[in-house]
């Protein structure tokens, strides 16, 4: 611990260049010359520049990002009911209970009918607000209730002001963390700016608003910033409490909004525990520290070997004691994915087939080389890489001061901390990211962090132009500064133009056939109508007409798995009487058949909807190519397909009552023939 010990006092005597000194820099400043009265002044006037351009570009992007969605929706001047459709998906049901919650005569009753939930599930009471992630939905229905805003505000406008609100806090989280990492402003200046820039691939907020990712996402950044300033050594103690409220609160509300939290949190706890193995962070297990190279070494693999046993054995014996199955599918789909061996399970293929699931596409790395982003991020990347191997070498060696401290008494090889922790992090949430696509925003908007840090970073140069020869306090101090101003012009020469004419392009939302479709609902059908579908359009049909629903895109809990799959039956190869008995048994009074599932072309062979159904039900799928040889033909035709026969087999338990050219509504014949 000698060498932590030592580069922390090395740490405490640098003069921070834009935010204000610690207490140690505040007790050399009364022994300084009146010279250095200027130089505090010239720190107060670049940090309160630096914050007002936090705030101001936060505030920009927000606006920025809201100008988008008006203009591809023309959402001002669509129906509420074109407004609605366009939360699509699981958007749409989240923004169904903020819609309940400001429909209920009174807060009580709107708590009560969250909380003895039978809408959204047929034949089954449930709480959502244990079951899913809305607390921010009743929050905000609260927020719009009480405050006297509703005679100037519709409620879909506060609701999506605030989530454009927090992409302006999540950029000012970013600018704030760089700032934190290089010690100054330009660094969070040129990650905010790479965040725009790189906007298809660090947030999709402007078209899928009330996605969990979007509330999420911001309190995840503070997160970060508050954990890099907290690695600071030598804070006041008024200070690291402060921090570590600011840790506590954002890490809170990150957990409410958002159902993956616990992976994020499982990551978040491996950067630091890594970081602690390395002896990268001050000591906790002295044990392991102790002893030549070697022996390190192998205390540090026994440690991790111990470490991963006995979390898998305290998370199986916790799930079995608490019988806890909603996230098997995850695991199922894990296994699947990295090649454990195929599987014919629904929920792990239905997830292998989606997009969002599969590895990151190669085509991202072009667009954001394009920015610069990623040659700025990989240069960045390897010297820090370097840089760790080297500390983490000498820390588990038993010689480290001596191989780390130079004839000045200096680290000729340093890594900060804060600078470890990002590190890691960047690394771990990068292997996330190329894996799943989904997870890609968490990854590109800490590596316009990461990248803007580093070509800002007094560091990175030095240990750069020392291993070139060119080393000289004059260069780095040109290099960090005008390599970003550069990048800056850069951006603003190449991408403003296309900015502009993003703003300046109009268009307008039109789904004529969805409208249609929930204008009959609502128009013809009872209000206490069980209707049953896919996933995707169910969520539409809650918000929009406030029926029933057998099934919903919340996928984490297993009872729902199941029913969807059995709802989905009707997409499959199965008699009507078969799929009459599984639509009647969750109490089903209408069924939505979508043609674009039923002769689904989106997907290739094996990943089509009817295919996985297929697959999983033991039949051979459609169409030329190959099938299992375990594969056997189905005794009945594809439901979906013959059913619009109307052949009497089929009329008997299903009436067609709406049509239009993308569905087919059937009401449930009462009677069992």
């Amino acid at each position: 611990m000698m060498y932590i010990r030592q580069r922390k006092e090395i740490k405490t005597t640098e003069v921070s260049e834009d935010f204000p000194a610690q207490e140690e820099n505040g007790k050399l400043e009364n022994k300084l010359p009146s010279g250095c009265t200027n130089r505090r002044f010239w720190k107060i006037l670049s940090f309160t520049v630096g914050g007002t351009t936090a705030l101001g570009i936060g505030l920009l992007t927000s606006v920025y990002l809201a100008t988008l969605h008006e203009n591809d929706l023309w959402f001002s001047n669509i129906k509420e009911v074109e407004r609605e459709i366009s939360f699509r998906t699981e958007c749409g049901l989240y923004y169904s209970y903020y819609k309940q919650m400001l429909q209920a005569p009174t807060l009580m009753q709107g708590f009560r009918g969250l909380i003895h939930d039978n809408k959204t599930e047929s034949m089954k009471t449930i709480n959502l607000l244990q079951r899913m992630n809305i607390y921010q939905e009743v929050f905000l229905s609260i927020l719009y209730r009480v405050l006297p805003i509703q005679k100037y505000l519709e409620p879909v406008y506060f609701y999506i002001y605030t989530l454009f609100g927090l992409q302006a806090v999540y950029v000012t989280a970013l600018y704030i963390t760089s700032w934190l990492l290089s010690g100054t402003w330009l660094s969070g200046l040129l990650a905010a700016f790479w965040y725009i820039t790189n906007r298809i691939d660090t947030t999709r907020a402007e078209f899928t608003i009330p996605l969990r990712e979007n509330w999420a996402l911001p309190f995840f950044a503070i997160q970060i910033a508050a954990i890099t300033y907290f690695l600071r050594p030598n804070l006041q103690s008024l200070s690291e409490r402060l921090t570590l409220l600011a840790i506590f609160i954002s890490t809170f509300l990150f957990s409410l909004t958002w159902q993956f939290n616990q992976f994020m949190m499982l990551m978040q706890a491996l950067v630091l525990f890594i970081l602690d193995s390395l002896d990268m962070l001050p000591a906790m297990k002295k044990n392991l520290k102790t002893g030549n190279f070697l022996n390190r070494i192998r205390k540090l693999l026994l440690h991790l070997f111990v470490v991963f046993c006995l979390t898998l054995l305290l998370n199986n014996i916790i799930k079995n004691i608490l019988n806890l199955k909603s996230d098997e599918h995850i695991f199922k789909f894990l296994k699947a994915k990295f090649g454990f061996g195929a599987t014919r399970d629904f929920d792990a293929n239905l997830y292998l087939c989606e997009e969002a699931f599969g590895l990151l596409p190669f085509n991202t790395f072009a667009r954001l080389s394009d920015t610069l982003l990623f040659y700025a991020y990989i240069f960045v990347l390897s010297i820090t890489v370097i840089a760790a191997l080297v500390v983490a070498f000498h820390n588990l060696s038993d010689s480290a001061t001596q191989h780390c401290v130079d004839k000045m008494g200096k680290c000729t090889v340093d890594l900060n901390p804060e600078t470890a922790y990002n590190l890691i992090h960047t690394i771990l949430f990068g292997l996330l990211a190329l894996s799943t696509m989904r997870m890609k925003y968490l990854w590109t908007s800490h590596m316009c962090v990461f990248a803007s840090f580093g070509l800002c970073s007094r560091e990175i140069w030095e240990l750069l132009l020392k291993l070139v020869h060119l080393y000289n306090p004059k260069r780095i101090c040109i290099m960090r500064y005008s390599v970003p101003i550069l990048i800056l012009l850069y951006l603003c020469y190449k991408f403003w133009p296309g900015m502009m004419d993003e703003l300046s392009e109009l268009r307008e939302f039109y789904d004529p056939d969805t409208v249609e479709l929930m204008n009959w609902i609502n128009s013809n059908t009872p209000r206490k109508a069980v209707f049953a579908g896919s996933m995707q359009l169910l969520a539409g049909v809650k918000l929009c007409t406030g029926r029933t629903l057998t099934n919903h895109p919340h996928y984490e809990d297993n009872s729902l798995r199941e029913r969807t799959k059995a709802v989905y039956q009707i997409y499959a190869k199965r008699s009507p009487e078969e799929v009459h008995a599984l639509l009647k048994s969750f109490g089903t009074d209408y069924v939505i058949l979508e043609d674009s599932i039923c002769y689904e072309r989106r997907h290739h062979r094996g990943c089509r909807l009817r295919d996985l159904l297929d697959i999983a039900n033991g039949h051979m799928m459609d169409g030329p190519g190959e099938n299992d040889p375990d594969l056997k033909p189905a005794d009945h035709p594809r439901f979906c397909e013959e059913i619009k026969r109307n052949l009497p087999p089929y009329m008997a338990h299903f009436t067609r009552v709406f049509q239009n050219k993308t569905f087919h509504v059937y009401k449930l014949s009462r009677n069992k023939q």
